[in-house]
């Protein structure tokens, strides 16, 4: 059988709960494939944030450490120190890692710690509600801004790859989108490319994924890729914003 049509081992079979349109299953395979590819399965573990991003260990044919809300980098933290042979990522979305977690995102990634973050933003809280997130755009209209958000009373929408890939203990950060197949296609290399890095002990590595959330966004499956790609790019730019060539540290 071509791979392409091939189950992951990564990944169980069992039905979904993710809403009709959601990408969260298209980063959930990327992951898996990329877990198989470099035959890291036995040792890898992931820690899932709260929210959409929960339910990690339903899916994927791994261990998985529960986190506590936000709390995703400082638990991977623990775990690889603890197990430093183990390949340990998180899977967070813009709620987890970009507000409650924002501590504990920065220091990790500033510690340089030996960890790969998937980061899913939709720009929006998906499973509380569709309240306004750090990354709901200028003018979306949400549960909690209903008048669209506006940037003197709520500020800017936070672009992380940016702001992590400033740190000195990051070795690679970049964007990729979900929305079409070229861009998935960039995005299962991004992600590699990640794991690659904590294999090779580069320090901490970080994949921000563009999503979809047709549901809280109240648009179609099709209107939501549309809507990534007209309305959230232009904004959260794709690319590498940081890759580290070499292991020496400043």
């Amino acid at each position: 059988m071509n791979r392409i049509f091939e189950h992951p081992k990564s990944l169980k079979y069992t039905n979904t709960h993710f809403c009709p349109g959601c990408t969260h299953g298209v980063a959930h395979r990327l992951i898996a494939d990329a877990i198989d590819k470099l035959n890291i399965r036995e040792k890898t573990i992931g820690i899932p944030g709260v929210g959409c991003c929960v339910f990690l260990y339903k899916y994927f044919n791994i261990d998985v450490l529960e986190a506590p809300h936000g709390r995703a980098p400082a638990c991977a933290t623990g775990m690889k120190r603890a197990q430093p042979d183990k390949i340990i990522f998180s899977y967070q979305g813009d709620g987890d890692m970009a507000a409650i977690g924002t501590s504990e995102i920065i220091h990790a990634a500033n510690r340089g710690e030996n960890i790969s973050v998937f980061f899913i933003n939709n720009s929006v809280y998906g499973m509380t509600g569709g309240q306004m997130a750090p990354t709901t755009l200028l003018g979306q209209q949400t549960t909690t801004s209903p008048y669209g958000r506006d940037f003197k009373t709520e500020g800017y929408p936070i672009k992380m790859a940016e702001m992590l890939a400033t740190l000195e203990g990051v070795a690679y950060s970049s964007r990729v989108s979900l929305h079409s197949p070229k861009h998935i296609n960039q995005a299962s290399k991004a992600i590699q490319k990640a794991l690659e890095m904590q294999i090779n002990e580069m320090g901490f590595s970080v994949v921000e994924m563009l999503s979809t959330c047709p549901t809280n966004w109240r648009v179609s499956p099709t209107e939501a890729l549309e809507t990534v790609d007209r309305e959230m790019i232009p904004y959260f730019p794709l690319g590498v914003y940081k890759e580290r060539k070499g292991k020496d540290f400043l």
